[in-house]
This record gives C-alpha cells, structure tokens and sequence, in this order.
C-alpha cells in the first residue's frame, strides 16, 4: 500500500518544523518515527528532508507512506463485501451480522479481516488490516478500516479521545419505554467470573455513557436510536440490560432468540471528518432484513 500526501504551508503555519506541523495534522508518535526512518519518506519541495527541518510559506511537504507487507496471521478467504465508500485513505463497510471483525480460534477463515485480505490479495496490493470502530459478531451496520499507519493513527486518536467521531447505532427492545429519550450514565466492568459477559458496577466500572431516544413504537416492539460518549465493550446491550429494556436476541444479556436470532443491533450512521483531507464525512445504512421486517415503515 502507498500514499503520497502533499500540504502546501500556508503563512499563518509557518514558521514551523515538519515534525511539529505534521503532529498538528495528527500524526502520532509511531508514525513520525516510521517515516523519519524510512529513506525518502519526507520531502519539502521534492527534496528529502528531515524531521527538525523548518517550513516557511509556500513550501510543499511532501509525505511518502510506504508499507510492503500485509498482516502476517490472516488468511485471505474470498467472502462477499458491502463497500460504502473508499479512497487512498479509509473504508467503510457495511457488515452482515455474524461475521467477525478479527480472526479468532473459532473463526480463524471467517472474518471481516480474511475477506479484506482476499480483496486486496486479488488485486496484488499489500494491506495490514487496522479497524477503527470495531462491533460484535452479530452486530450489523457500518465499520471504518484505515488503509495505512497514518490514517489509522488519526482515526484512532479520534476514537480514544471521543473527537469528531460521532456514532449511531439502531436497536430493538420488546415493549415501551417510559421515557421517549434519555441518557444511561452508569460505570461498566467485566463481570466475575467471566471473560465476555459485562455488568454495570459504580464500584470497580468505567465511566461509560449512552444518550438513547425512541424513534417508533410497532406491534410490541419499540426502535431505539442510541449514540455513544464512550466506547466500552458491549455498551449498548449492557446499558439497555440495565434500563430494564435489553435488546431482543441478545444471546448473553437477554437469552431468549423468539424475535430474532442474534441481538438486534445496528451501527446506522457514521460521522467523522476524514483523516487525511480534514473534510466531514456521513454514511449512513439501512436497517438490515431481520431488524426491518419487524419495522416495515422505518
């Protein structure tokens, strides 16, 4: 995988060193170091340079992103993928549920990870697979792949540091919730005794918040738009759990499958500015098969 990347220095930037001025632009620590390694990587008006080196006005950076290798340890298998947007930089898809992210012990060809590698595979280009935003196995909807270090590290950086990354997420309940909107705030561990299963505990729980509101109530059931301050493992189904309204088909935290065959959890709309270009970014999915037909006029 390759990207050439070109700033122009504008007056109100400069003076600057490239080092500085491309933090500011959100490059980590790692990707710093990778390209002040890399022989040619940095270039300020085509010729190579170095990190402490200063930019005036006018100068144009230039940054070379080279990685030969792919991931090691994933196995590319030809599996169908739903592309919703990609460019040099980043891809988002929109993921069935029951399939994984990652490769794991169970699902070692079966994966979000193996079906990317595949796709690149077949198109000779070297890809080490950096998700951003990564959902459960049986949680459908929208997911951000970083296609090199760079854009890995910003988008990551947006994550950990909740900025400019705003997600939404669509989940079903049974029954009718007292209040159309509100917000979960209540600290969540991992449960004794297990290595999956997650709980809220004020007592040993981080900080976990969830705003929640209720779009439309049908035959029974209630579709709920949900949006995260924080990112912790099994949030929503943890959080709905605890409002007395768990999702339907949550195998771990509501076992009942009589509605659906896996929890009813969908990352609807993605909204970001773009790591690279600092231009806004909006993606949204539809309600998959199994979550639509018990909302047909959603």
């Amino acid at each position: 995988m390759e990207r050439t990347i070109d700033y122009r220095i504008t007056s109100d930037q400069s003076p600057i060193s490239v080092k500085d001025f491309l933090k500011s632009k959100g490059y980590s620590t790692q990707n710093l170091i990778r390209l002040k390694n890399t022989t040619g990587c940095i270039k300020v008006n085509h010729i190579p340079e170095r990190m402490n080196d200063r930019l005036s006005t006018d100068d144009l950076l230039t940054v070379h992103i080279v990685e030969n290798e792919s991931s090691p340890n994933i196995v590319p298998v030809e599996y169908p993928l739903q592309i919703v947007y990609e460019d040099p930089d980043i891809l988002v898809l929109n993921k069935p549920a029951g399939l994984p992210i990652h490769p794991s012990q169970n699902h070692y060809d079966h994966s979000l990870a193996n079906a990317l590698a595949w796709h690149y595979q077949a198109q000779c280009i070297p890809f080490v697979f950096r998700c951003i935003n990564r959902l459960d196995k049986d949680t459908s909807g929208l997911t951000i792949v970083a296609k090199h270090s760079v854009s890995a590290g910003i988008l990551g950086t947006m994550v950990s540091e909740k900025k400019t990354l705003s997600r939404e997420y669509l989940a079903i309940v049974k029954g009718t919730l007292p209040q159309k909107s509100g917000s979960i705030d209540a600290p969540i561990a991992r449960k004794e005794g297990s290595i999956i299963e997650r709980q809220v505990d004020f007592e040993k729980g981080e900080h976990a918040l969830t705003h929640y509101s209720v779009l439309k109530e049908e035959n029974g059931y209630s579709l709920i738009s949900l949006k995260l301050e924080t990112g912790r493992t099994h949030q929503i189904r943890v959080h709905m759990k605890y409002l007395g309204y768990p999702l339907i088909g949550d195998y771990l935290y509501n076992p009942d499958n009589a509605d659906m065959s896996r929890q009813a959890l969908h990352s609807y709309r993605l909204a970001f500015v773009h790591p690279m270009t600092g231009q806004p970014m909006e993606f949204t999915a539809p309600l998959p098969e199994d979550m639509h037909k018990l909302f047909p006029t959603w």
